[in-house]
């Protein structure tokens, strides 16, 4: 299957991945073939991109960090608790810890997989999607940093959580009011959980502080943000980076790695961008991409130890012509991806 922007699906292709709603729903099955009303309707829900399969690539598979069973249950789990702060009730904790177990495990069985954001985002699902990715990243990260499996549970739980108080109603991030920012408002409402960690808290509180100090809402220098809140700050700012919904644009992911090492140092912690970069694909499977021989291919493998040097399978002419080759970038080191094409 092939990775593309929804402006260049046409009518008779076949979805390559499922699109799921916020609470786990199946919104359009994988291997639907897709009509001008579906096309339509998935660009008023706010999709931009999309897999659609390609016989040429059929055999191409996505190496998934986390199965899409268990982020269809960690995103209704996440529904229920996200209707519960908004309606001012109290949420079961106990239901996330159980999630986040289910999770964590498969990450430590897959931590090898380069992660690849291939859920597709809609309007009424970008939230919950948003929280599942950077609590995986963050998790990932952890992992290479050695935390401990307590460590890591509070760090992903924490991550899961870190946007709560975007729910709530007296929430307004450009008041210029620190006690109205949306990690302010997360910290109050997670800090009498008596059953969550102080620490989960902390993580709402500090995901945006930054190490130059002139984060929010504190502005706290860079030492004295916790390391859960660090790691956090990098995963929810490489996603923020890939996907902005609101004005209907995305940053590619190898822009956005680009991006990222700019503000290691200043906005974000160093060490903990360098750990990331070694956990994420700069070229995700599935991506066209124009090579420095002028010739096009897609993306079809990759190397968990270099991330910028995928596998391109290149395919010229048709029916008795084709010709199929793929370029292994670790090994023809003289030939560069140029551009992304979407």
């Amino acid at each position: 299957m092939r990775y593309v922007h929804i402006e260049n699906v046409e009518s008779g292709q076949y979805l390559g991945r499922t699109i799921f709603s916020a609470n786990g729903a199946v919104l359009l099955s994988e291997g639907v073939q897709l009509t001008v009303f579906m096309i339509t309707t998935l660009k008023r829900i706010g999709v931009t991109m999309i897999y659609i399969k390609d016989q040429q690539f059929d055999d191409i598979e996505l190496a998934d960090l986390v199965s899409e069973e268990t982020k269809r249950a960690v995103m209704q789990r996440m529904g229920e608790t996200f209707d519960s702060i908004r309606s001012g009730k109290d949420f079961n904790t106990k239901h996330i810890g159980v999630s986040i177990d289910t999770l964590l495990d498969e990450i430590m069985r897959n931590k090898e997989v380069l992660v690849q954001l291939s859920d597709i985002r809609t309007h009424d699902n970008e939230m919950y999607v948003h929280t599942i990715n950077v609590c995986m990243m963050s998790t990932l990260i952890g992992i290479n940093m050695g935390l401990s499996t307590t460590q890591l549970k509070e760090l992903a739980i924490g991550a899961l959580l870190h946007d709560v108080g975007k729910l709530e109603l007296v929430t307004d991030d450009e008041s210029g009011d620190p006690r109205k920012h949306h990690t302010w408002r997360g910290f109050e409402v997670l800090k009498h959980k008596r059953e969550l960690s102080l620490l989960i808290a902390h993580v709402a509180f500090q995901h945006h502080e930054t190490m130059d100090g002139q984060g929010m809402p504190r502005q706290l220098p860079g030492d004295e943000i916790h390391l859960y809140a660090r790691i956090v700050a990098v995963a929810d700012t490489y996603d923020n980076l890939l996907f902005d919904l609101s004005e209907g644009r995305r940053m590619l992911p190898h822009d956005a790695c680009e991006r990222m090492m700019v503000l290691a140092g200043e906005k974000l912690d160093r060490e903990i961008v360098i750990q990331f970069l070694r956990t994420v694909s700069v070229y995700p499977t599935g991506t066209s991409v124009k090579l420095s021989t002028r010739e096009t291919g897609v993306v079809v493998g990759q190397h968990r130890g270099l991330p910028g040097r995928p596998v391109i399978r290149v395919v010229k002419g048709g029916g008795d012509d084709m010709e199929v080759k793929e370029v292994d970038l670790a090994k023809q080191t003289t030939v560069f991806i140029e551009s992304v094409l979407m």
